[in-house]
């Protein structure tokens, strides 16, 4: 066995774990590069060492993140003296989450992984949160509202409210717990204490070594690249027309609500019309709004973009529709871009009127890469600009000639655009040993990514908060790192930056409120916002259950989101491992078309998944079949692609949780005698 490397801390990481070392519930607070990992790590090495039937959880709220902790700081300094196990949703062990745990010192992994062993009934599955004696929460500071920490620690203060005993020890870890959307110190003050009573923990920093933890963590230099607002944009131009066609081509009283084009909140307006259109079973509508929102994509990327890949929003789009016109708004809509689209691809490549940004981008990157062995991270906003971005680093010579090697990395998925957690792995192991030296980036990069080497952060058309903020200019770790931040003069994205200057010197002072409050008035504060938080969650409940029982299944009638072809009732579904909600019904068959094999990198303890399924009069994409035990092929269906009609009017429900009936639990016996007739299967 490995010798155990030896633990070290610096002075101020000493200070801020003294509160964990004493058995006291806390919440430690350091920047992005402090090591609170680090931190973490000596608190669990000092509980394992102590505490008599000691098991400790490290909960993490990103995949990648359960493989760092336990590759770089828990098993280098744990595993040889401890069981240390690491477990992923992508794992086959989380079945045997219960046994796995019993086996273990220490375990790791995402949090929603634990969430799912409070809830499963299957003794090999189940664990109590009085199972474990320290449960270590990394960014911590996502311990509120609906969220799975919030969860589990709603659990654990509904426990403590009702005085039951042999609660774990909570150690949260956070760069910034942010205000909460406040702009007032008393809100900001409020909101921390909220995060204080969730975790039920008192929160700690360094008051004594300030100086070295500057040393430590760098503060890159931030410098601004303001681009000037281009002064002809043709292509964005020619798009709004046509969207005033399509608004021409609605009901006026419809169109007039619109807000700005190329705006997101023109993207909530049209989200908000199209659910109004298949509510009042008004195709017209929710059809031009389904379109109108790839336009407005294709404005929002021709601001960010090359006008290129803005068109190509729109090229993508309308070769998916073509087979599938059926009546005369599809006519007026594709005839619409099929009558523009040459000129579009004019306008397109029309090199005079290319994005600034992007002249600028290309310059701030050159500036860091001349010359230089740098290493950066470029943040942007959605999955499709990151690819985006990546071809035109590929295609663009200046960069190719400075050797920048680009890699993307955004969420895991199993979308189109969607990276597997394999493949994010690969990604950052390939950057981290300087295979790629450009890590073209959604937001999933600014959590917890441990990327020392990183010399510049670049942010690029991006509106997000303060935490987001400090999180990603604390990627930028090497000595004289540059954080950029690239927008437009007078542009949102730069107000947005200086909001979130602002609010994260007022986290600063909100946390200095709550550490200089007496140890009595914070118990007190945070005892009654815990009874408050446990009335509402008994409460909401309630409500959810209410709401899962308004309607009888058989009430409710599924249709096709996009042609309002009625298909199936709400009797015709079952949930499988509580989570799949598939359609027993044989009849459903004619309704759908079944295309190309789903493949998914992880496999499912009971199921695997089959071809694709579309809507066969639209073509709408529906879901999936999974193919059951091996012997039964089921439709898996996305509640998203249908439009459900109750007794009180019509829905669209986003998610299956938000359905108004009860889905039956799926029963292979009783579910699949029509599947196999002249079969008993109770035999």
């Amino acid at each position: 066995m490995a010798a155990q490397m030896e633990l070290n801390l610096r002075p101020y990481q000493e200070e801020v774990v003294q509160a964990a070392l004493r058995r006291q519930n806390s919440i430690i607070w350091l920047p992005t590069g402090g090591g609170k990992t680090r931190a973490a790590v000596y608190v669990t090495k000092n509980h394992l060492e102590t505490t008599a039937n000691a098991k400790v959880a490290v909960l993490v709220n990103k995949v990648h993140l359960v493989d760092q902790h336990y590759t770089k700081e828990f098993s280098p300094f744990l595993g040889s003296k401890y069981k240390v196990t690491a477990i992923s949703g992508d794992s086959d062990q989380k079945d045997l989450f219960g046994i796995l745990v019993k086996d273990s010192d220490l375990v790791i992994c995402t949090a929603q992984i634990l969430e799912n062993a409070l809830i499963n009934t299957e003794e090999e599955k189940h664990v109590e949160l009085t199972d474990f004696t320290l449960l270590v929460i990394d960014e911590c500071h996502h311990a509120q509202k609906e969220s799975v920490y919030n969860k589990i620690m709603g659990r654990y203060v509904e426990k403590k409210v009702r005085k039951e005993g042999n609660l774990p020890q909570i150690l949260g870890l956070t760069a910034s717990p942010g205000t909460g959307g406040s702009k007032t110190l008393e809100k900001a003050v409020e909101h921390v204490l909220q995060i204080c009573a969730n975790l039920d923990s008192v929160i700690v920093s360094t008051k004594n070594f300030t100086p070295m933890l500057k040393k430590v963590v760098p503060t890159p230099k931030k410098q601004y690249d303001i681009v000037v607002k281009r002064d002809q944009d043709p292509l964005g131009d020619h798009l709004k027309a046509m969207m005033l066609m399509i608004h021409e081509f609605m009901p006026p009283t419809v169109s007039r609500s619109l807000r700005e084009m190329g705006t997101q909140e023109y993207e909530a307006d049209v989200v908000e019309l199209e659910k109004e259109g298949v509510r009042k079973e008004n195709r017209l509508i929710a059809q031009c709004a389904l379109h109108l929102r790839q336009y407005n994509d294709a404005l929002l990327i021709n601001d960010t973009i090359r006008m290129v890949d803005a068109l190509q929003v729109l090229v993508e789009f309308y070769n998916s529709k073509k087979t599938r016109i059926l009546d005369g708004t599809d006519i007026f809509l594709q005839g619409l871009f099929d009558e523009n689209r040459v000129e579009l691809k004019q306008l397109a490549s029309n090199a005079l009127y290319e994005n600034p940004k992007l002249a600028r981008l290309q310059r701030t990157l050159l500036d860091e890469f001349l010359n230089k062995n740098s290493r950066g991270i470029l943040f942007s906003k959605t999955r499709r600009g990151t690819h985006c971005l990546f071809d035109w680093v590929n295609t663009n010579p200046e960069l190719q000639r400075v050797n920048i090697r680009a890699g993307i990395l955004t969420g895991a998925g199993t979308g189109a655009n969607h990276m597997t957690q394999n493949g994010q792995k690969d990604t950052i192991r390939e950057f981290r040993n300087g295979i790629l030296n450009l890590l073209i980036s959604t937001s999933v990069a600014e959590e917890g990514l441990d990327i020392p080497e990183c010399n510049l952060v670049v942010r690029y058309g991006l509106l997000t908060n303060e935490i987001a903020q400090e999180q990603a200019s604390g990627r930028a770790r090497a000595m004289n790192s540059v954080y950029s931040v690239v927008a437009e003069e007078g542009g949102r994205e730069l107000r947005r930056e200086h909001i979130n200057e602002y609010l994260k010197g007022l986290t600063a002072k909100a946390i200095d409120q709550v550490q200089q409050m007496s140890p009595r008035d914070f118990r007190l504060k945070i005892s009654e916002l815990q009874q408050i938080a446990v009335m509402i969650r008994i409460q909401t409940e309630k409500k959810k259950e209410a709401k899962k029982q308004r309607y009888s299944p058989g009430q409710v009638q599924f249709q096709c989101r996009e042609c309002f072809t009625p298909v199936c009732s709400g009797e015709d579904f079952r949930t499988i491992e509580n989570a799949h909600h598939v359609n027993i019904n044989t009849e459903f068959k004619k309704h759908y078309r079944a295309g190309g094999q789903v493949c998914l990198e992880r496999s499912f303890e009971d199921w695997e998944p089959g071809r694709v399924i579309n809507c066969k009069k639209c073509g709408k994409d529906w879901g999936m079949e999974i193919k059951f035990k091996k012997v039964v092929i089921l439709p898996c269906l996305k509640i998203k692609s249908f439009a459900l009609t109750t007794p009180e009017g019509k829905t669209t429900p986003k998610y299956w949780k938000d359905v108004e009936f009860q889905v039956k639990a799926f029963d292979f016996t009783e579910d699949m005698s029509s599947h196999f007739p002249g079969l008993d299967l109770d035999d």
